[in-house]
C-alpha cells in the first residue's frame, strides 16, 4: 500500500481568528493599520492638547491691549522675541494667546452646532424611515426645502436681521447642517423596521419608544457617528466663514476666523497675522477630515483599505 504523504489543508490561523472576530475588534484592528487614522487622530489631538493648555502654553491674556507694542513681529524675524513668539495684533494682543484661545472657540461652535444638527437630522431621518407613509412624505418635503436653501447665504441673512450672539450663530449653522444626518439615518432605519430582532420586539408589544431607543438607535449610531465627524469640519469653516464677514463671532471673543478678517487689512505687510490662523483652521479642518474618512473605512462591513 502506497502512502500519501498530502496532507488535508487546514486553515490558516489568521483567517480563523478574524471569523470569530467581533465586529468592534475588526474595527480596531483596521485603525491602528490606517495610515489616515492615524495622521488625522496625531494632528487633531495635537491641536486639543495645545487648546487644552492655552493658560499653562502663553501666560498672556487675549483680551489685554498694549497699544505700546502692536504689531510685534513674531520670533523668525530680527525683531521678535519670546515674550511674543507669534508677535501682536493691531491692538497689541498676544497672537499665540489669541490663536489658542481662539482656537477653543472654532471648536466650541463647531461641536455644539453638530449637536443641534444630530438632533435635527436624527428625529426627522428616523421617523422618515421607520413610520414611512406620509411621515416620509414631509420629511421629504422638508428636506427639498432645504436643500434648495444656500447655507452661507442664509446664515447671512438670519445673522444680519436678528443679531448677533454666540448662541444664534450654533442655531442658525445647526439649523441648517442636517440633510445628509437625515438622508443617513432615513436609509438606516429603513433596512432596520424589517430585521428580526426589530420584529420580535413588535411581537411581544414592546413600546415604540422602547424600539427606537433601544433597538433602532444604537445600530445606526456607527454611521452617524461618522456623518458627524464629516459634518464637524463643514460647521467650523461656516463659522470661519461669517465670522470672516463680520457676521460671525464678535469682540471680546475671538476665532480663528475673526482673526483673519481683523489681520486681512495686514495681507501685503504682515502677512503672518493671516497665514497663522489660515493655516491653523486648514490642519484643524484636514484633521478632522482626515479623521472621519478614516472612521468611514474601519467601520465599513467591506473593509476598504
Amino acid at each position: 500500500m502506497q502512502l500519501s504523504l498530502r496532507s488535508t489543508p487546514v486553515p490558516a490561523a489568521g483567517a480563523a481568528a478574524r471569523a470569530v472576530m467581533s465586529p468592534g475588534r475588526i474595527a480596531v484592528r483596521r485603525a491602528v493599520r490606517h495610515a489616515g487614522f492615524w495622521t488625522g487622530g496625531s494632528i487633531l489631538l495635537v491641536l486639543l492638547l495645545c487648546m487644552a493648555a492655552a493658560p499653562l502654553l502663553s501666560p498672556h491674556d487675549p483680551s489685554v491691549q498694549d497699544l505700546a507694542h502692536r504689531l510685534a513681529e513674531p520670533i523668525w524675524s530680527e525683531s521678535g522675541d519670546w515674550k511674543h513668539p507669534l508677535g501682536t495684533d493691531h491692538l497689541g494682543r498676544d497672537y499665540f494667546a489669541l490663536l489658542l484661545y481662539g482656537g477653543r472657540i472654532s471648536l466650541l461652535v463647531g461641536v455644539a452646532t453638530i449637536i443641534v444638527s444630530m438632533a435635527i437630522g436624527t428625529v426627522l431621518g428616523v421617523a422618515a424611515g421607520y413610520w414611512g407613509g406620509k411621515v416620509d412624505q414631509a420629511v421629504n418635503f422638508i428636506l427639498s426645502i432645504r436643500l434648495t436653501l444656500p447655507v452661507i447665504l442664509v446664515a447671512l441673512v438670519a445673522v444680519s436681521v436678528v443679531g448677533q450672539s454666540l448662541l444664534l450663530l450654533v442655531l442658525v449653522i445647526g439649523g441648517l447642517l442636517w440633510e445628509r444626518l437625515v438622508i443617513v439615518s432615513r436609509a438606516t432605519t429603513q433596512q432596520l423596521v424589517n430585521r428580526e430582532f426589530v420584529t420580535a420586539a413588535q411581537a411581544i408589544g414592546s413600546s415604540t419608544a422602547r424600539i427606537l431607543f433601544r433597538e433602532i438607535l444604537p445600530n445606526i449610531s456607527g454611521p452617524l457617528i461618522v456623518i458627524g465627524t464629516l459634518e464637524l469640519a463643514r460647521a467650523i469653516l461656516t463659522e470661519a466663514t461669517l465670522s470672516f464677514l463680520g457676521l460671525g463671532v464678535q469682540a471680546p471673543l475671538t476665532s480663528w476666523g475673526l482673526m483673519i478678517s481683523e489681520a486681512k487689512s495686514q495681507l501685503l505687510f504682515r502677512p503672518w497675522l493671516v497665514f497663522i490662523p489660515a493655516t491653523a483652521l486648514v490642519l484643524l479642518i484636514f484633521s478632522i477630515n482626515m479623521l472621519g474618512d478614516a472612521l468611514r473605512d474601519v467601520t465599513a462591513p467591506e473593509g476598504r483599505a
